[in-house]
């Protein structure tokens, strides 16, 4: 089954489903009446308010945190975390310890062992 959404030109939301040809000839039958096709990701970018250009990559939101000097002490991947979380960005630690192994590899931090634990530091 295909899913389609259309919005006509007085907001009324028209949700088609069928095989992939009858939604394919509906949709033909009603592009002559000047609707406005709406893509699944731009229906959820509406619900969700939030596009992409507005979401942070964990990459970048960690650099900020290089640029305001938050690393001029050591620090865990928790105290990172928690650094993020403060700034209102949820960022899993499983992902966040990827992020930061990559700057580390890009020589914008540097990180030591301290007994069973990686501490990073610029």
């Amino acid at each position: 089954m295909v899913k389609a959404n259309v919005i006509t030109k007085d907001g009324v939301k028209i949700s088609i489903e069928g095989t992939p040809k009858e939604v394919a000839d509906l949709l033909a039958q009603l592009k002559g009446n000047k609707l406005h096709f709406v893509t699944d990701k731009q229906q959820k970018e509406g619900r969700q308010g939030i596009s992409d250009k507005a979401r942070q990559s964990p990459i970048n939101l960690i650099l900020d945190l290089i640029d305001g000097g938050f690393f001029n002490k050591p620090r865990e991947l928790s105290a990172i975390k928690n650094a993020l979380s403060e700034q209102g960005y949820y960022c899993p630690i499983t992902s966040l310890s990827t992020t930061v192994l990559r700057l580390v590899r890009k020589s914008q931090l540097h990180r030591t062992k301290d007994k069973k634990r990686w501490l990073y530091i610029q």
